[in-house]
């Protein structure tokens, strides 16, 4: 059985693949783990955001009436990103202490892995939306036991020379397990089964070669039980002690909930305002999902490898954080499906260059970097927070003078005002340039 370490000291061990040594980011990662990295993450997402993006709204509307739809949409992804949230945190601070032969990530990748396959395989059986919003609880339970360590375990690895390139593969990972996730949906939108579990399957084995080839850490040497007052900084970073890595929080905040507030109302946005049923409406969406993951791939390479030959960081998130969001205010304007492709164009290359570069300068401000797993936690605390205030945030704004009506202009002109806060905020981040 597994257990719980804060201590940095390591022991001598022949198991594979696991080190006890300290870390040596100087040291250069190969490039067969990092093709192994970005296959595993993007089978990973593909099998999560395919559900997420459009099974749960297709799901939905096997559940209840057309006019519940968006309320019930709201009650299940708000629950599951609340599961998220705290997930999430906990997972990454258990990694950072975890001992044992396997290393300190590969328990909670593997484990969280399958429990997400788990839950889905929930979604897909749920005759209830009480049942589905609690099997989506589960599958975002195990998704963020997942996400903490396996971000972990690219900070404990990679050195500062490569984190450009690295992380704007792991940023290009989710766009494209969306791109793969909503053809997926697309193409078994009448099968529930088919739709959410298939997947699933494919990622715990592809999570299984990832463990195989990572260098995990091994930490063996127990430490001090943690007050409650520790526990409760699992959740925590001093602003005050620690304001870039306040600010970088911040910005991905901000520029989450701005792209989750049309995110998560997507496929209804393309029902109501063409004028379509699920069917030809996702066929849209998936089609538009392309045209943003085309534009969205170079971008974040090229903004990657330019900011590790360059060493800055800030120029590229500020001004990619700004098109993105007037990019989200454009969307207010389309009435036609290819306009709907230029703009999502416009959006994945700009989200391209963002999420090719934060990555990289959120990991170059960690308060503490021997254990990232709980600060990497807190980060994505502003990736999941958005998932669970965006569906109610919207449904507000949606409802808004609309008569009736779902007010979409509204929607998403708040959401480029939030849009713009997030490139403010990378501003006054002083240790990175």
């Amino acid at each position: 059985m597994t257990s719980l370490s804060g201590s940095l000291e390591r022991d001598v061990t022949d198991s594979p693949g696991i080190t006890s040594e300290p870390l040596m980011l100087e040291k250069r990662v190969s490039w067969l783990f990092i093709a192994v990295l970005f296959c595993a993450q993007t089978l990973f997402f593909i099998s999560l955001l395919g559900p997420a993006i459009i099974g749960i709204s297709v799901k939905v509307q096997t559940l209840v009436p057309a006019d519940q739809k968006t309320t019930a949409l709201a009650l299940v992804a708000t629950l599951g990103a609340l599961s998220a949230v705290f997930s999430n945190v906990i997972f990454g601070r258990l990694s950072d202490r975890t001992t044992g032969r396997f290393g300190r990530r590969r328990p909670w990748i593997i484990g969280g892995t399958i429990t997400m396959l788990c839950g889905l395989a929930g979604v897909a059986a749920a005759p209830t939306t009480i049942a589905m919003a609690l099997a989506w609880a589960l599958t975002q339970a195990g998704a963020n036991m997942v996400i903490a360590p396996f971000y972990a375990s690219a900070a404990d690895r990679v050195p500062k020379s490569q984190r450009g390139l690295v992380t704007s593969l792991m940023g290009l990972s989710p766009s494209l397990g969306v791109m793969g996730g909503v053809y997926i949906a697309k193409a078994f939108v009448a099968n529930m089964w088919l739709l959410f579990v298939p997947m699933a399957l494919i990622a715990v084995v592809a999570m299984l070669l990832y463990c195989i080839v990572l260098p995990d850490q091994r930490m063996s040497v127990p430490p001090p039980r943690l007050s409650w007052k520790e526990i409760l900084q699992t959740f925590y970073v001093n602003p005050r002690l620690f304001p870039d890595f306040s600010y970088a929080w911040l910005s991905r905040c901000l520029i989450e909930i701005a792209m989750y507030l049309f995110v998560t109302y997507r496929l209804f946005f393309i029902q109501d305002r063409l004028m379509l049923p699920v069917a030809e409406a996702a066929l849209i969406v998936s089609t538009g999902v392309l045209c943003y993951t085309l534009a969205l791939m170079p971008s974040a390479l090229i903004a990657g490898k330019l900011s590790d030959k360059t060493g800055k960081r800030k120029v590229f998130v500020g001004f990619s954080a700004v098109v993105f969001a007037i990019g989200t205010v454009l969307l207010a304007f389309v009435h036609d499906a290819q306009t709907f492709y230029i703009v999502e164009a416009l959006l994945g290359l700009s989200y391209g260059v963002y999420m090719g570069v934060d990555l990289a300068l959120v990991m170059d401000v960690l308060p503490d970097q021997k254990n990232p797993g709980k600060d990497l936690g807190i980060f994505n605390i502003a990736k999941a927070f958005p998932q669970a205030a965006a569906p109610a945030i919207g449904a507000t704004l949606l409802a808004v003078g609309a008569d009736g009506a779902k007010n979409y202009t509204f929607l998403l002109v708040v959401a480029g005002i939030i849009g713009i806060g997030g490139a403010l905020a990378v501003i006054p981040i002083k240790k990175v340039r």
